[in-house]
């Protein structure tokens, strides 16, 4: 995504003159101050810019950039969005108190949390290198939840994915500019694993095995919650996470005619949660799942509103084997054993068949996909960061989709 101003620079030639006249000097005044409006108007702001805000109660769009187009106020703007509402008020720094940010990101000059060079540079208040020393002691808490103890649980998971690794791998999902942030916590997530002990478990499994799971299951997750893009900061994978809810407008109701799942007049089941968990035959059975007993078809709500519930539902389909689909868990366990018929498919063991799994019949066996691309470039930074290797059969590119339709969901952009 290209980053530009609807405000082009002005740019003059001027003649040299030795004894300008009169009229000549206004003429120099006024292009000279058009050169600085438009120059003004050009200035960063926002997540790009430390968190500054626009002169003149301008907008700040999407990219950084002051304006009162719908391009700068409508979708994605940052701040003032209304040509003078305030946008998010300063979170750091001498600006809140004191407050440090949480994840040891830097506290720009404008007192805002963020790991960009205008955070992290010339001005920054603390946390200028990481969570190493500081310009200016700030003893007074961060914003959002303070890290805690490691909750009790699946003590498995905290053991080879620490709280630290955890906010590194989705370093931006609490960025001003994700929807979700602050919503998907470490305890919520450990909470919620230990709810399913197989997850990356200990039992019949080896430290390889387990990061290998934790690793699969963070990059088809951040795939479907991403808000980032090719030019992101820290780069496209930093930005799982990002979305809680589905993008489409208006959201979409996904209810398949079913006598055993029926919907609720009223109700959307859009994607929700870190696997944008969709369709009623997808919530009615999550929410009778023995780690969640929640009536989700009559409250889809619930999977987008308790961080625990959205994590249970994404394990639970990770988890959970549906008609001739294996569950994502025991495929990336080596569990699996494809029969004939899926390897005359072309489903073979790898990370391939998850995607199958999740989206086959929208992403499998139609050649080279950016979306599965997607998927994969999240699970390889994984695996990176947590030290195994990736295994073989990446893509879903040849492999005919499970024959029966039930998807997980889609993508939240």
């Amino acid at each position: 995504m290209r980053h530009f101003s609807p405000y082009p620079s002005v740019v003059c030639k001027i003649k040299t003159m030795r004894a300008p006249s009169l009229a000549t000097a206004v003429v120099l005044a006024i292009l000279a101050a058009a050169l600085a409006t438009a120059q003004a108007r050009a200035e960063n702001c926002g997540s790009q810019a430390g968190g500054a805000t626009c002169a003149d109660n301008l907008c700040c769009s999407r990219f950084g950039f002051c304006g009162s187009s719908p391009e700068h106020c409508g979708d994605g703007c940052q701040s003032q969005c209304s040509g003078g509402g305030p946008g998010p008020g300063p979170t750091c720094g001498s600006q809140a108190g004191g407050a440090t940010c949480a994840n040891c990101l830097c506290c720009s000059r404008f007192g805002f949390c963020g790991s960009t060079p205008e955070h992290c540079g010339a001005g920054c208040q603390s946390q200028c290198s990481g969570c190493g020393p500081s310009p200016v002691p700030t003893p007074a808490p961060g914003p959002g939840p303070a890290p805690g103890p490691t909750p009790p649980g699946n003590e498995g998971v905290a053991s080879i994915l620490p709280r630290d690794l955890f906010e590194r791998l989705l370093l931006h999902r609490n960025d001003n500019t994700c929807p979700a942030r602050w919503f998907y916590t470490y305890d919520a997530f450990l909470a919620a694993a230990a709810a399913f002990p197989a997850f990356a478990g200990a039992e019949g499994n080896n430290n390889e095995t387990r990061k290998r799971e934790v690793a699969a299951f963070l990059g088809q997750t951040s795939h479907e919650t991403t808000g980032g893009w090719d030019a992101a900061p820290d780069g496209p994978y930093s930005w799982g996470y990002c979305y809680k809810v589905e993008q489409q407008e208006p959201k979409p109701v996904y209810c398949e005619p079913s006598n055993e799942w029926p919907c609720t007049p009223g109700k959307k089941y859009y994607g929700r949660g870190p696997i944008q968990l969709s369709y009623n035959y997808n919530y009615g059975p999550a929410g009778q799942a023995p780690a969640i007993e929640l009536d989700l078809l009559n409250n889809p709500d619930l999977v987008a509103a308790d961080a625990v519930v959205a994590f249970k539902t994404a394990l639970w389909f990770w988890m959970t084997p549906r008609d001739n689909k294996p569950s994502s868990h025991a495929v990336i366990t080596g569990k699996w054993k494809p029969t004939a018929a899926d390897i005359a498919a072309g489903r073979v063991p790898g990370y391939g068949v998850i995607t199958n799994i999740i989206n086959g019949g929208v992403e499998c066996g139609i050649g080279p996909d950016l979306r599965v691309q997607d998927r994969i470039g999240f699970y390889r930074r994984y695996c990176d960061a947590l030290g195994v290797d990736y295994g073989s059969n990446l893509d879903c590119d040849n492999q005919r989709p499970f024959s029966s339709g039930f998807p997980a969901g889609f993508a939240a952009q």
